[in-house]
């Protein structure tokens, strides 16, 4: 017999992953000079470059902070520590490359691919450090 006693467990894990990315999306999408939506729908392959791996680098330590939170609370505050990661990383890259909305906007795809391996790399190494 399967139990699903850890159900209520799960669905909170999940709800507060949902809104955790969510807040996430708002936030990275009010960050950058570019509209990555906009330039998607579009078909630009750059925009969605950057924002899959920036997504990507944001739910690998959020992933993280779920397998390793105590509570539901532990859980949404690494989120949180995630989501500053990861938009510092995003400006840490537009002084690497001050034209990087631009570049993406042009289609650009070597910048994309830089902004989603730093947010990748940013992102895999902020999940480990919350392994502790």
């Amino acid at each position: 017999m399967v139990s699903i006693s850890g159900l209520p467990a799960f669905l909170a894990y999940m709800a507060a992953a949902a809104g955790l990315v969510a807040l996430y999306l708002v936030v990275y999408l009010s960050a950058t000079a570019h509209r990555e939506i906009a330039l998607i729908r579009a078909n630009n392959s750059a925009a969605a470059l950057a924002l899959g791996g920036s997504l990507i680098g944001y739910t690998l330590p959020l992933a993280a902070a779920i397998a390793n939170a105590q509570t539901i609370l532990d859980c949404v505050i690494w989120g949180l520590v995630a989501l500053v990661v990861q938009i510092l990383i995003y400006f840490v890259v537009r002084l690497i490359l001050p034209d990087l909305s631009r570049r993406i906007e042009a289609g650009e795809v070597s910048s994309a691919i830089l902004i989603a391996a730093f947010s990748l790399a940013g992102g895999l190494v902020d999940a480990a450090a919350m392994t502790y």
